[in-house]
Protein backbone atom coordinates (compact mmCIF):
# COMPACT_ATOMS: atom_id res chain seq x y z
CA UNK A 1 0.00 0.00 0.00
CA UNK A 2 1.39 3.16 -0.64
CA UNK A 3 -0.06 6.60 0.81
CA UNK A 4 -1.27 8.88 -1.92
CA UNK A 5 0.58 11.60 -2.55
CA UNK A 6 -0.61 14.67 -1.56
CA UNK A 7 -0.72 17.86 -3.38
CA UNK A 8 1.30 20.67 -1.96
CA UNK A 9 -0.94 23.11 -0.25
CA UNK A 10 -1.18 26.18 -1.49
CA UNK A 11 -0.10 29.23 -0.19
CA UNK A 12 -3.41 30.54 2.19
CA UNK A 13 -1.92 34.39 1.24
CA UNK A 14 -2.98 36.49 -1.59
CA UNK A 15 -1.17 38.35 -4.09
CA UNK A 16 -1.78 41.68 -1.93
CA UNK A 17 -0.69 39.80 1.19
CA UNK A 18 2.22 38.39 -0.21
CA UNK A 19 3.15 42.08 -1.90
CA UNK A 20 2.76 43.57 1.30
CA UNK A 21 4.86 41.25 3.31
CA UNK A 22 7.77 41.83 0.69
CA UNK A 23 7.36 45.41 0.99
CA UNK A 24 7.72 45.11 5.07
CA UNK A 25 10.95 43.03 4.74
CA UNK A 26 12.78 45.02 1.95
CA UNK A 27 12.04 48.11 4.83
CA UNK A 28 13.37 46.00 7.07
CA UNK A 29 16.40 45.70 5.41
CA UNK A 30 16.95 48.67 4.64
CA UNK A 31 16.56 49.76 8.47
CA UNK A 32 18.94 47.30 8.67
CA UNK A 33 21.48 49.04 6.60
CA UNK A 34 21.05 52.73 7.80
CA UNK A 35 21.94 50.97 11.48
CA UNK A 36 24.77 48.99 9.99
CA UNK A 37 26.06 52.87 8.61
CA UNK A 38 25.41 54.79 11.81
CA UNK A 39 27.02 51.77 13.35
CA UNK A 40 30.22 52.29 10.92
CA UNK A 41 30.35 56.12 11.45
CA UNK A 42 30.31 55.35 15.10
CA UNK A 43 33.01 53.75 15.07
CA UNK A 44 34.99 56.04 12.93
CA UNK A 45 34.25 58.65 14.93
CA UNK A 46 35.04 56.87 17.93
CA UNK A 47 38.77 55.62 16.15
CA UNK A 48 39.44 59.34 15.53
CA UNK A 49 38.63 60.09 19.17
CA UNK A 50 40.81 57.48 20.29
CA UNK A 51 43.81 58.62 17.77
CA UNK A 52 42.85 62.15 18.70
CA UNK A 53 43.54 61.19 22.39
CA UNK A 54 46.45 59.36 21.99
CA UNK A 55 47.73 62.24 20.11
CA UNK A 56 46.93 64.10 23.46
CA UNK A 57 48.97 61.85 25.41
CA UNK A 58 51.94 61.89 23.48
CA UNK A 59 52.01 65.32 23.43
CA UNK A 60 51.24 65.42 27.77
CA UNK A 61 54.48 63.36 27.59
CA UNK A 62 56.97 65.29 25.69
CA UNK A 63 55.68 67.69 27.86
CA UNK A 64 56.26 66.35 30.43
CA UNK A 65 59.89 65.09 29.51
CA UNK A 66 60.65 68.31 28.55
CA UNK A 67 59.58 70.08 32.33
CA UNK A 68 61.92 67.29 33.50
CA UNK A 69 64.63 68.43 31.11
CA UNK A 70 64.04 72.41 32.51
CA UNK A 71 63.96 70.78 36.37
CA UNK A 72 67.48 69.70 35.65
CA UNK A 73 68.68 72.85 33.68
CA UNK A 74 67.10 75.19 36.27
CA UNK A 75 68.55 72.73 38.84
CA UNK A 76 72.54 72.59 37.41
CA UNK A 77 71.93 76.78 36.83
CA UNK A 78 71.18 77.61 40.03
CA UNK A 79 74.35 75.51 41.31
CA UNK A 80 76.26 77.45 39.14
CA UNK A 81 74.47 80.81 39.65
CA UNK A 82 75.89 79.61 43.42
CA UNK A 83 79.08 78.55 43.06
CA UNK A 84 79.63 82.66 41.13
CA UNK A 85 77.94 84.32 44.17
CA UNK A 86 80.56 82.47 46.28
CA UNK A 87 83.25 83.09 43.97
CA UNK A 88 81.91 87.17 44.17
CA UNK A 89 81.62 87.48 47.63
CA UNK A 90 85.26 86.15 48.29
CA UNK A 91 86.59 88.38 45.35
CA UNK A 92 84.77 91.34 47.03
CA UNK A 93 85.82 90.07 50.54
CA UNK A 94 89.67 89.86 48.99
CA UNK A 95 89.37 93.71 47.51
CA UNK A 96 87.70 95.43 50.36
CA UNK A 97 90.50 94.00 52.63
CA UNK A 98 93.37 95.34 50.36
CA UNK A 99 91.37 98.51 49.93
CA UNK A 100 91.20 99.18 54.07
CA UNK A 101 94.29 97.66 54.54
CA UNK A 102 95.90 100.59 52.50
CA UNK A 103 94.63 103.14 54.98
CA UNK A 104 92.21 104.26 52.16
CA UNK A 105 88.36 104.89 53.52
CA UNK A 106 85.45 103.56 51.66
CA UNK A 107 83.19 105.60 53.78
CA UNK A 108 83.57 109.39 54.56
CA UNK A 109 81.66 111.19 56.66
CA UNK A 110 81.16 114.89 56.95
CA UNK A 111 79.90 117.15 59.55
CA UNK A 112 78.87 120.13 57.71
CA UNK A 113 77.33 122.48 59.54
CA UNK A 114 75.81 124.57 56.69
CA UNK A 115 74.23 121.21 55.21
CA UNK A 116 72.74 120.00 58.29
CA UNK A 117 71.36 124.21 58.35
CA UNK A 118 70.17 123.74 54.82
CA UNK A 119 68.27 120.42 55.46
CA UNK A 120 66.81 121.60 58.68
CA UNK A 121 65.88 124.69 56.83
CA UNK A 122 63.93 122.43 54.05
CA UNK A 123 62.28 120.61 56.33
CA UNK A 124 60.86 123.81 58.73
CA UNK A 125 59.77 125.14 54.80
CA UNK A 126 57.79 122.02 54.20
CA UNK A 127 55.91 121.82 57.72
CA UNK A 128 53.09 124.98 58.71
CA UNK A 129 50.80 127.20 56.64
CA UNK A 130 51.21 127.98 53.39
CA UNK A 131 49.80 131.63 53.19
CA UNK A 132 51.53 134.19 50.89
CA UNK A 133 49.98 137.03 50.00
CA UNK A 134 50.59 138.55 46.59
CA UNK A 135 50.26 142.07 46.08
CA UNK A 136 47.22 142.41 43.75
CA UNK A 137 47.96 144.33 40.56
CA UNK A 138 45.92 146.92 38.35
CA UNK A 139 45.61 145.50 34.96
CA UNK A 140 44.56 148.10 32.39
CA UNK A 141 41.26 146.40 29.68
CA UNK A 142 43.34 145.74 26.69
CA UNK A 143 40.85 147.01 23.73
CA UNK A 144 43.87 147.16 21.24
CA UNK A 145 43.48 151.02 21.01
CA UNK A 146 45.92 152.07 23.28
CA UNK A 147 49.48 151.77 22.50
CA UNK A 148 50.51 151.90 26.17
CA UNK A 149 48.40 148.60 26.76
CA UNK A 150 50.48 147.24 24.17
CA UNK A 151 53.76 148.00 25.41
CA UNK A 152 53.02 146.73 29.04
Amino acid sequence: MQTPIKEPESSSMTHEEEEEMLHDISKLQEQVQQISRAQKLTEAKINGVESKINGMESKINCMEAKMDDFKIDLKRDMADLKTAMAYLKRDLTNFLQKILTNGEKVVKETHDVNKINVNHDSIDSNVGLKIHHIPKIDMRKFDGKDPTTWIL
